[in-house]
């Protein structure tokens, strides 16, 4: 049977699994641990894909990330090709080291996204490695900690899973803590690893489409949400990945795009690149993060570049940015403007 293609799209939230061969550690030491997160996080940061729940376990992996601008493939490929390569090394060995590809479920935000955050996180206490809360506070190979503020990891996306739970970090904490620790008692759900198989009638047509746009897609593939979420993902990648091409092909650059947002949100342009605390210069960063990247493509390293920013800064002004964006008439606006004002140059 030929390989399935994965859906994906700018924004598609996915649950990912990965395991080791036959079963086997893929972790034999904490050496291992920091090298994969290490990995992992500079990879985050460079594609500005955003990481909402994690946690390392002795032969599998779970993640639960927000793809940005570059397929999550990219990502994928890169942090376990080059993982298994140090991995060898290390521990002097050949061969495969991860099952198979990677699992792959791709997600409905709602109602699945906490839940997950809250399913992967407790992974160390159902396996046994962790007795209670008050471990896993503090256990340094799960996100969990991160939110917890005990631990600090600037790729983790910690601000959004608090904001739903309450409007100053100390209530989000404290909410988040209860829905966790309620999830312990609670039966396992065994959607939230296996997905549903989903052949949607009607949404598949989409595929051939999107494969023209050059995305690597197939009829068949594991959803974990309903058939209409389905044609949603599938419409919106269509419309994001038209948007970008034209975008770049009438030379809407990174330099044209902060002037433009300067002068919608009635700012100094020079304040862009600066840590100005006022309001309107916070929102312009991070429409500008948002659009950038998922309007033209740019990764957020050369946005960094030009901000005087973190990369890790401009993953979290994204998405902030993905939450309060422009009026879907502003921004349409903004870019019209912005490819006539294209073609009048040349």
């Amino acid at each position: 049977m030929p390989r399935r293609g994965r859906i994906d799209a700018p924004g598609a939230l996915h649950h990912i699994i990965i395991r080791g061969i036959e079963r086997k550690a893929i972790f034999k030491d904490s050496q291992d641990y920091y090298n994969f997160l290490d990995r992992f996080g500079d990879l985050l940061t460079e594609t500005s894909t955003l990481c909402y729940a994690w946690a390392l376990m002795t032969n599998h992996v779970h993640l639960l990330l927000s793809t940005g601008p570059v397929p999550l493939s990219t990502l994928m490929r890169r942090l376990l090709t080059g993982y298994a390569q140090q991995f060898n090394r290390r521990h002097k060995r050949h061969g495969h080291l991860f099952q198979n590809r990677y699992k792959s479920i791709l997600c409905e935000k709602e109602p699945y996204l906490l839940e997950l955050v809250r399913y992967i996180h407790l992974n160390p206490i159902r396996a046994g490695i962790l007795k209670n809360m008050k471990g896993l506070d503090k256990y340094p190979l799960s996100g969990h900690a991160v939110i917890m503020g005990n631990i600090k990891k600037e790729w983790q996306d910690v601000e959004y899973v608090l904001g739903r739970f309450g409007n100053t970090v100390r209530s989000g904490r404290k909410f988040y803590a209860q829905f966790v620790s309620s999830g312990i008692e609670l039966d396992r759900k065994p959607e939230l690893t296996d997905g549903e198989l989903i052949r949607s009638p009607g949404g598949w047509s989409a595929l051939k489409d999107m494969r023209s746009a050059g995305m690597r897609v197939v009829s068949d593939e594991r959803i974990l949400g309903s058939s209409d979420f389905v044609d949603s993902v599938l419409n919106k990648a269509n419309e994001k990945y038209d948007k970008m091409a034209l975008a770049k092909a009438r030379g809407i650059t990174l330099g044209v795009l902060i002037q433009a947002i300067a002068d919608y949100m009635e700012i100094d342009e020079a304040l862009m690149g600066t840590r100005s605390k006022q309001r309107a210069v916070s929102r312009a960063r991070a429409i500008l993060c948002h659009l950038a990247i998922d309007r033209l493509g740019i990764i957020g390293a050369d946005i960094a570049r030009e901000l005087s920013l973190s990369p890790s800064a401009v993953s979290k002004l994204a998405g902030k940015g993905r939450r309060e964006p422009l009026t879907k008439e502003a921004e349409d606006s903004l870019f019209d403007s912005l490819e006539n004002q294209a073609r009048q140059r040349k």
